[in-house]
């Protein structure tokens, strides 16, 4: 017999309607999707899962509302979950990264469209390379290819390395920390780059999520954005084998001045490609 002073089973529609109408409360997005997301996590389980259970543990009703409070201030459900899906591959994510976005999955696609043959021996670098997610998702989908991925921040350079092994890519690529491409020889095949672009003044404007968690250096373009993209073209065409390509990330509203720095470096512009808003988010060059 139970002692009359145990507390009844949590009941999970309960526990979703009030996180819904707190997260609702704060401004999030799809509240009953977040709270239902955080509540797999915490019950150790996924969507589909949560289906199957009607109350919590102790231990994930803790775990839930340690959670909740997280995404309560804004914080990022992917440094919550420590997890994020781009293209086919789990990747593990951290506040020395930014969050891998879908548009970023537009420089993937062009880079399929332009290379279509998958059995290349292609040589690969990637520039501020973060968790990683841009050179290993080319990886995967080349099986003989090899890459260096770079970063400046040795726990970034740390999480992609990690997330190379987790894909089962660690033998084909090389993270380093350094400086742009400090010290890497090329030439490269393939040049990618998500580098910093928004410009500061900006920053102060962006969603509470990404502001306040997400690491500035990664987002801080300098005064016009273009700070990263001037030091690119400088190295750029000294790390293109000849015929080989740069696919770098773009801004809202940079589709005329950062494909002038690359023509003035002496690349020719191949496309600019615009991500499923619309917007012109992979630019496209070639030695």
């Amino acid at each position: 017999m139970k002692d009359a002073m145990t507390p009844a089973p949590l009941n999970l529609r309960q526990l979703l309607r009030n996180a819904t109408q707190q997260l609702h409360a704060v401004g999030i997005e799809a509240p009953q999707r977040e709270a239902r997301l955080l509540m797999a996590h915490a019950a150790r389980t996924d969507l589909a899962g949560l289906l199957r259970i009607d109350t919590l543990s102790e231990a994930a009703q803790a775990r839930f509302a340690e959670m909740l409070a997280r995404r309560l201030r804004y914080e990022p459900m992917a440094y919550i979950t420590g997890q994020a899906g781009f293209w086919s591959l789990d990747l593990a994510v951290s506040p020395a990264t930014l969050i891998p976005r879908a548009d970023t999955e537009t420089l993937v696609e062009a880079v399929l469209d332009h290379l279509p043959d998958r059995n290349i021996p292609l040589r690969v670098l990637d520039i501020g390379t973060g968790t990683g997610c841009l050179l290993l998702a080319i990886l995967a989908e080349y099986p003989r290819a090899f890459g260096i991925g770079t970063d400046l921040n040795p726990q970034a350079a740390a999480l992609a390395s990690f997330n190379a092994t987790h894909n089962g890519l660690a033998a084909r690529s090389t993270m380093l920390c350094c400086n742009w491409a400090d010290g890497v020889e090329g030439p490269f095949d393939l040049v990618l780059s998500n580098p910093p672009y928004i410009p500061h003044a900006d920053l102060a404007t962006l969603m509470p999520d990404v502001v306040a968690h997400e690491p500035a250096r990664a987002l801080d373009g300098g005064p016009d954005g273009l700070i990263a993209y001037r030091a690119l073209a400088r190295v750029m065409p000294d790390l293109l084998a000849p015929g080989g390509l740069g696919v770098l990330e773009l801004g809202i509203g940079q589709n005329h001045s950062v494909p002038a720095l690359m023509r003035a470096a002496g690349l020719d512009i191949v496309e600019i490609r615009p991500d499923l808003g619309g917007i012109g988010r992979a630019l496209v060059v070639k030695k």
